[in-house]
Order: C-alpha cells, then structure tokens, then sequence
C-alpha cells in the first residue's frame, strides 16, 4: 500500500498538525529538519544527522531491530513501533495454518488438482498441544483465537514467572523446553530474533520434536536453523512445516526448501491487511494525544527505547 494512504489516515485524525508526505530522498532531506515526529519504517543515520528536533520516530513495524536505536536516543528521540498492528492477520494466519495441516486440507487440494476422488484420513486440532514461542502482542493473540478449539497450550517466554494466558509456560533456558518440545504437537515462533532465539529450532530441537509435529514460523527466518530444517524434512521426521519467513529471505527460486508437498510457503506477508495504516495511524493519535496533555514525550504506548 502507497505511504500516501498512511499520510491521509494520520491526516483525518490530526488535521490541525502539519502532516508531509516525503515521496524523495530530497524531499526527506528538506522535511525533517523541522520535524518533530517522523514516522515510516526505518530512520538511517545521515536522515537522523538531518533531524535537529526531532522527539518522536514512530516505526510502523512491529521490529526495530533495523533502527541505530542508541543514535536515536542519543539525540533525545523516543522510538515507538507498531507492536499490535498486525495481531489480527497474523493470528489468522496462524491458525489458518493450524487447520489445514490438522485437518489435512492441502492433501484434498493436491488430489483436486489431479483430478482424484479417493477418501483419506484427516486429523483433529481439538486435544492437540500448541506450543507458542513467545508471549509478546502477537503470540497473546495467537493464544486467544486458539481458546474455542480445545487445544492444551504451552507458552515459552523469556520470564516464565510472568502470569501467562497459556496452560502451562516455560523459559528458554528452562530444562522443561526441551520437555514440552517433547509433547508438542504444533510448533509456533512468534518471538523476536535475538541472541537467545537464533538459531532456537536446531537440530537438537528437532530431535526432540516428534516425527509428525509441524512447525508455524511467523518470527524471523533466524530463528530456525535452515539446515537442521532440511535434514528432517528429507528424512520424513517432520510432519510439516508453514514458513512466512525464511532465512535466507527472500527465499531463492532454486532453494530445496521449495520442493517440499508439506512446505507452505508465503513471502513474509502474515502481517499484511488493508487497516494496516489505520491501526498505525490510531496509535500515532493516541501517543500526540498523551504529548499534548503532559507536553512531553514520556509513558507513549509501544515505546521501545527512550533517551537516558
């Protein structure tokens, strides 16, 4: 979707500010010298060196890893992102994806294609064990849409004593991982790359996964280890796997990861939905909103990293 989409719905709900819609580098250039927000999908450094008095980089993507987060704040700038934006649409895709490998509904497609009428087992997601790697905005709402299913949940978070909407959570270092990996029967990433989950889904993890658990990768590409993924798969010791994301990303033609009848593939896009902008745009109202009753940049919703 056109960025003018986005200047028209931040438009609609702040028509008093002066909303600029830098469609050149030149144009950027020009604008944010005299900016105090600025809003889009990355900020580099010789825009930042431009920026005299800026206080707000709202991000419009739930990552930020992207963003030089230490020079922006050094410069007195406060960076919020976009986490939430995209619970609905990657939650459905999620559970979409659930469904089709429970109920083995890409087989039926197969045998259309043919053409081919011959009955074949299909499976319940109802009594299975859903494992959510992650508890941020997004595996919460993963969680919520799998409530009316029956399924038992495991939640794997950095701070397992948090109260969690799962039946039972976990941490990454814990000993009961590598457990309820054991017991999994869907495997879901929705957490962050970092240094702790890159690389998480290795050839260890798979081990211990059972033959037919099949894995939901909605995080970052990192967070699986390609070839430990394409060990298994060769060797039929997984039931399936649904990629949105891949590494490497985007994936080449030529990748064997392709070829696989129980690979689903789509190109990082579980996130896409048309109130994209919209929902940006309401949590853009709601944080100027708080800085015009405090007059300052403090307690916004989706900060992300603040000055010292």
């Amino acid at each position: 979707m056109p960025m003018s989409k986005y200047a028209a719905e931040i438009r609609k709900r702040r028509p008093e500010d002066d909303v600029i819609l830098a469609r050149t580098r030149s144009a950027e250039h020009n604008a944010i010298g005299n900016a105090d927000v600025v809003t889009g999908k990355s900020l580099d450094s010789e825009l930042l060196g431009r920026a005299e008095g800026l206080d707000l980089f709202a991000g419009i993507t739930a990552g930020y890893e992207h963003l030089p987060l230490e020079d922006i704040t050094a410069r007195g700038t406060v960076v919020t992102n976009a986490s939430g934006v995209h619970i609905p649409s990657i939650a459905e895709q999620v559970l979409g994806n659930l469904l089709v490998f429970a109920r083995r509904l890409d087989e039926g497609w197969r045998r259309q294609q043919e053409p081919h009428w011959e009955h074949y087992q299909a499976n319940e997601l109802k009594d299975s064990t859903v494992t959510v790697v992650g508890l941020g905005a997004i595996g919460k709402g993963i969680i919520t849409r799998l409530e009316p299913f029956g399924v038992d949940t495991i939640g794997v978070r950095y701070s397992p004593e948090k109260d969690s909407p799962t039946d039972e959570v976990v941490g990454f270092n814990d000993p009961e991982f590598e457990a309820a990996l054991a017991r999994t029967d869907f495997l879901v990433l929705a957490c962050p790359l970092t240094e702790t989950t890159e690389g998480l889904i290795d050839d260890a993890a798979f081990t211990t996964l059972a033959p037919d658990a099949v894995l939901v990768n909605v995080a970052r590409g990192g967070v699986v280890d390609t070839d430990a993924l394409l060990s298994v798969l060769r060797r039929n010791k997984l039931g399936g796997a649904a990629l949105d994301v891949t590494d490497p990303e985007p994936l080449p033609e030529d990748h064997p990861l392709w070829s696989f009848d129980n690979v689903h593939i789509t190109p990082h896009m579980a996130g896409s939905t048309p109130k994209y902008y919209k929902r940006c745009a309401d949590i853009l109202k709601r944080n100027l909103e708080t800085v015009d009753e405090t007059g300052e940049y403090k307690n916004l919703e989706n900060a992300v990293a603040t000055p010292d």
